[in-house]
């Protein structure tokens, strides 16, 4: 017998899509560690030099305002703001891992947090289109409107079952 946390009833095609979308946070979980591990690797670093080298390897002039913007903020950078980015970073992607596995094995409480994260960003995603429509943000406010949608389905259609299953349980008062 599984799991009562687990979701055996899952048709094939669901199954794929929740792995599709366990992958998905394994990635960004990936992501943000490599972030995490990249600034880790800036402490005790000057990171306007390191930050000058990276405009010159990408042959992009130091004249562009989007390159002095770059600049200023390497120059601003501290050692302390770069742990906080560290911790901030193993956080997240911890919680994304998290996620991603409990996800991958069918988990209720994943979906709960999918559902969660999901709609926590969502008016962070709003904030960011207003500033300016882009085919990269239409894009992930909408993959993330379609996977708060799809958790929001399982977990209605997995209560609607518990429900079901519930009800159709003789109670232990009924037998007497």
């Amino acid at each position: 017998m599984s799991s009562p946390v687990t979701k055996s009833a899952l048709r094939p095609a669901q199954r794929s899509i929740l792995r599709l979308v366990a992958s998905i946070e394994f990635a960004k979980g990936i992501f943000v560690l490599l972030i995490g591990i990249s600034a880790m690797l800036l402490v005790h670093k000057d990171a306007w030099v390191i930050a000058e080298s990276l405009l010159a390897l990408f042959h992009i002039s130091t004249d562009r305002h989007s390159a002095q913007v770059f600049l200023n903020f390497a120059d601003d950078i501290t050692d302390a703001r770069l742990w906080a980015a560290v911790w901030l970073a193993l956080v997240y992607s911890t919680l994304r891992f998290a996620e991603a596995y409990g996800l991958w094995k069918q988990r209720t409480w994943a979906e709960w947090v999918a559902f969660g994260s999901g709609t926590l960003l969502i008016p962070l995603e709003i904030r960011e289109l207003i500033r300016g429509v882009t085919l990269l943000r239409s894009v992930v406010v909408v993959g993330n409107l379609v996977v708060i949608s799809y958790m929001l389905y399982l977990l209605r259609t997995g209560r609607l079952a518990a429900n079901a299953v519930a009800g159709a349980e003789p109670s232990a008062e009924s037998g007497k």
